[in-house]
């Protein structure tokens, strides 16, 4: 209940630019909540928190190399109008 209620604040307040980091870091928190307690995974074996310490950093993997390609991208014209055509 305390989640919800944070993020439904939190999506009413005008933070500006910080808006997408306030949201990411309210949902991590909450799906670290849901990951720990609800799956049981902190009082699990040592084998299971392997599996997930080992699943978390292929995501940062995964985000990394998303987000490096992404910032090799060109500034300009990210969105096509929808009057563009493309030809091969």
């Amino acid at each position: 209940m305390l989640g919800t209620g944070i993020t439904v604040w939190a999506a009413f307040q005008n933070f500006g630019k910080y808006n997408i980091v306030i949201a990411l870091a309210i949902a991590t928190i909450k799906a670290t909540l849901v990951v720990l307690y609800f799956m049981h995974a902190r009082y699990s074996p040592k084998r299971t928190q392997l599996v997930i310490v080992c699943s978390v950093f292929w995501l940062a993997i995964m985000l990394a190399l998303t987000l490096a390609d992404y910032d090799t991208r060109p500034r300009e014209g990210r969105l096509a109008s929808a009057n563009t055509c493309y030809h091969a």
